[in-house]
């Protein structure tokens, strides 16, 4: 969700840089603010170097409102959704597939419209918004079955959360690197590409209408504050996560009632996702739940 290098490439493609952007700014600022949509809602692909192989699951598709999604499952049992983050794909969370089996539990691994091995989204090719990851885990849950858990990573757990606060079932989650509020992207977006206020409000307008709800209910932190009834979560974070810095992890913790924080160091944003100690403590948050639900 950044502004990475993989995006200044993609701006320098489109010919769209820092002259570009001050030019729309005085005369054509919805142009303006288009340009950085396009940017912004195409999300680089940014998948983890192949892990261990995994034995083929049981494949299949989900229609979303933005497609189709993507999904493989293996085991049986109480059902833990697994879910990437932005320019990701279902492959990166193969590191939890064979514990939670090996747990008794099934393991749906999902691949978001425009990602992995989904079909296009709503907006096309790789395009794709936020929304289109929260309808996503409703649609799988009800298409799969309830939710014991669900694992997501970066902008897929923050989707996975909004999903949950928006009514999706789930019996507790994990939250691996999530991000914090839109605005803290958004603006690394403005210092990247130098645009000024009037192409930013377009952006922002535009950003709105195509995800169909406001930036406010992507900050996780704000929208759980003072809320009852929600499953337990466990929050991980790596305290050197350039991505997503460990604050907007620790925000989440404090917010959630009822919220359990992890922190790590030295893993980054991508490597936490295979270091076995996170794995086993994510599984094992998982399997503890599943002892009280036999008992």
């Amino acid at each position: 969700m950044a502004a990475t290098s993989r995006n200044l490439a993609q701006a320098l493609v489109l010919g769209v840089g820092r002259p570009v952007f001050r030019l729309l700014e005085r005369v054509a600022p919805n142009a303006g603010g288009t340009l950085v949509r396009r940017l912004w809602c195409t999300p680089p692909r940014a998948y983890l170097p192949p892990g261990e192989p995994l034995p083929p699951g049981r494949r299949s598709t989900v229609a979303v409102k933005a497609g189709q999604a993507a999904v493989e499952e293996w085991g049986d049992g109480p059902t833990v959704y697994l879910l990437h983050g932005w320019g990701g794909r279902r492959g990166d969370l193969d590191a939890f597939v064979a514990p939670l089996v090996a747990a008794g539990l099934r393991a749906v691994a999902i691949d978001v419209p425009g990602h992995g091995a989904a079909g296009a989204g709503r907006f096309g090719g790789r395009r794709t918004v936020l929304t289109e990851f929260s309808d996503t885990v409703a649609a799988v849950v009800a298409a799969n079955g309830p939710a014991f858990g669900i694992i997501g990573h970066s902008a897929g757990a923050t989707a996975a959360a909004v999903s949950v606060l928006d009514g999706t079932p789930a019996s507790r989650l994990a939250l691996i690197a999530p991000m914090g509020r839109l605005q803290y992207y958004t603006g690394q977006f403005r210092t990247a590409f130098g645009y000024g206020d009037r192409v930013e409000a377009q952006f922002h307008r535009q950003l709105e209408v195509w995800s169909g709800r406001p930036h406010d209910d992507w900050d996780i932190a704000g929208y759980a504050a003072d809320r009852d009834g929600l499953p337990p979560v466990l929050v991980v974070h790596d305290e050197k996560d350039r991505r997503n810095p460990a604050a907007h992890g620790e925000a989440i913790a404090r917010a959630w009632p009822g919220a359990e924080l992890r922190l790590t160091t030295g893993l980054g944003h991508s490597r936490i996702l295979r270091d076995p100690t996170v794995v086993k403590s994510v599984v094992t948050y998982f399997t503890d739940a599943l002892d009280d639900l036999g008992s």
